[in-house]
């Protein structure tokens, strides 16, 4: 199948199912975060005018995800403390958290998929925090939401993702190229398409369909490292996997990213635990009963 043919058919699939919108408010902030003159006041309009997500940023910024020793109480006050990116970037996740799909595929559970996205997104703003990446927060965002079409593809096609879900068990091997070999294309794709579709900024587009090519991003050095972490932290375990099998593919990929740097991998992952229980409770997600921490000494044993 070409290359051209793939993307057509996924174009297909995708414009026949009802894709989400994005709710007012969210819309707005992408709008604002691609004008270099708005800052927290613009910002602040669109948020204080949509109740609940005025509440969500508030917990957000006093979560121990930022670590303030005290109480932030307003919005504009969040946003000039932490940065219009990273309140934009995390208003449109929890946008996006809201309008997504349970499909009711199988064993698939929706909670279980934005908790592994939690985890991957800390992981990767936490690695790019230590390479001293300036886009750590968009790494966060990335990571988040580049597992985001996965729902609606159960919805769309059920029963060849239930092929493809009994042959990863089975075979041991990542989804992606089981997809990629059924159909052209795989869920990274997918999830590029439904963000080109919402406007996303170019950049968050690029890190949700890179990142099931870590290799590719590797080989490009320097360029592609906000990538490569994106990538990275998609081989994390997910919370339902009894083992970890990708384990030797992140360890080999995290040694080529890190090389010359000083990165402590199992401070960095009982950090990603720390923030994942705090900040779990704040999207109504369940801490997951298997950290990172537990997955790393069990597999390495």
């Amino acid at each position: 199948m070409s290359t051209v043919t793939a993307t057509e058919d996924l174009e297909k699939l995708l414009s026949a199912g009802q894709l989400p919108a994005l709710p007012q408010s969210a819309i707005a902030l992408l709008q604002l975060s691609q004008d270099p003159q708005a800052g927290p006041v613009e910002f602040a309009r669109p948020i204080e005018a949509d109740p609940g997500l005025m509440g969500q940023v508030l917990k957000f910024v006093n979560s121990s995800y930022f670590g303030f020793s005290r109480e932030i109480g307003s919005v504009q006050q969040a946003l000039t403390l932490v940065g219009t990116r990273a309140i934009a970037n995390f208003a449109l996740w929890n946008a996006v958290f809201s309008v997504i799909p349970n499909p009711k595929f199988g064993p698939f559970d929706l909670k279980g998929l934005w908790q592994d996205s939690l985890r991957r997104a800390l992981f990767a703003r936490g690695l790019g925090k230590q390479l001293r990446l300036p886009n750590a927060e968009d790494l966060f965002a990335g990571a988040l939401l580049q597992d985001m079409a996965i729902p609606l593809l159960l919805k769309e096609m059920p029963e060849q993702y239930q092929d493809l879900v009994q042959r990863r068990a089975a075979e041991g091997r990542r989804l992606s190229g089981l997809e990629r070999e059924a159909f052209g294309w795989d869920h990274a794709d997918a999830a590029a398409h439904l963000a080109q579709k919402w406007s996303l900024p170019t950049e968050f587009v690029d890190l949700i369909r890179d990142h099931t090519h870590l290799d590719a991003l590797l080989d490009q050095g320097t360029p592609a490292v906000g990538g490569a972490c994106v990538a990275l932290a998609s081989l994390l375990p997910s919370c339902v996997d009894a083992t970890w099998e990708e384990r030797a593919l992140f360890v080999a990929g995290f040694e080529r990213l890190i090389s010359g740097t000083s990165v402590d991998l199992p401070a960095l992952l009982e950090e990603v635990d720390e923030k994942t229980s705090d900040f779990a409770p704040l999207l109504k997600l369940p801490v997951p009963k298997r950290t990172l921490m537990s997955a790393w000494k069990e597999d390495q044993a």
